[in-house]
């Protein structure tokens, strides 16, 4: 029988277009996903939510934008995190982020898992404009957790890697209406709005239409820009498109806002 001790736990402590890390717990392993903030701000994050840095073992590297990589070395050095990315996000990584001791160096292909003991990690390549961007789904006994934000699209075959997980971290960068008509260059908002840019809310919204499921009970829409859009936005985006075909948002699963600068609450997946 499987008691709250069990638990896979879970906390996105930044999410938006100036910093991204999520944390994650089981019993053996405490994770961070990316590290996009100073590590003084992720320790405050982390402190805010009852944890310390110091307990964190892994921190798993999605791609080598500064957003998701600004204090990779500095937290590798400093905690001695295991770090893992693939071969190409180090290589992009290199002479961003200072020396890595080589025994903290960890590679993570595209579309494998990995084992971790209590915690099976499966990587997934995403199209953005990155040298080899790939986000992950969290096991922990039979409950999932799946991060997919920074992408141009959703393909059939990323669907089908996170199709009804128990909780999700999916992007709502932007509102197309914000962000034709601010003040981005035409090719940066080409770039964006592009298959290797960002997801939009409408986009967000119809990526989940196909892939939430029945166990799914907890939504966090993430990536927001600080400049083409709006929390309420958002939210209201894509709980109407939802609700329009009859899911139960508020009901059979929780939408969360997530925030650039506070922690979410740490959850029971």
């Amino acid at each position: 029988m499987q008691t709250q001790n069990d638990d896979m736990k879970i906390s996105v402590l930044a999410s938006g277009s100036t910093g991204n890390v999520t944390y994650i717990e089981t019993p053996e392993h405490k994770v961070l996903l990316d590290a996009g903030l100073s590590g003084k701000k992720i320790a405050e994050l982390m402190a805010s939510i009852g944890r310390d840095l110091h307990d964190v073992d892994t921190l798993l590297v999605t791609h080598e934008h500064s957003d998701h990589r600004q204090s990779v070395g500095v937290l590798a050095r400093k905690y001695g995190l295991d770090v893992y990315a693939n071969e190409g996000t180090w290589n992009a990584m290199d002479g961003k982020i200072g020396k890595v001791p080589l025994e903290q160096k960890n590679i993570f292909p595209a579309n494998t898992v990995l084992d971790f003991g209590d915690l099976d990690i499966e990587s997934f390549s995403v199209s953005h404009d990155a040298a080899e961007p790939q986000f992950y789904v969290f096991h922990h006994r039979d409950k999932a957790f799946a991060v997919l934000t920074d992408a141009g699209y959703v393909s059939e075959r990323i669907e089908g890697t996170i199709k009804d997980a128990d909780a999700y971290l999916l992007e709502c960068n932007h509102d197309i209406e914000m962000l034709q008509n601010g003040e981005y260059s035409w090719p940066l908002k080409q770039r964006i709005m592009g298959d290797k840019g960002h997801l939009s809310n409408e986009d967000g919204a119809n990526a989940m239409l196909d892939i939430i499921g029945n166990r799914t009970k907890n939504v966090f829409l993430g990536h927001r820009s600080q400049h083409n859009n709006l929390k309420s936005l958002a939210h209201l985006t894509v709980a109407s498109i939802l609700t329009e075909h009859d899911m139960g948002v508020g009901y059979d699963f929780n939408l969360f806002d997530t925030d650039a600068e506070k922690a979410s609450n740490l959850i029971v997946v």
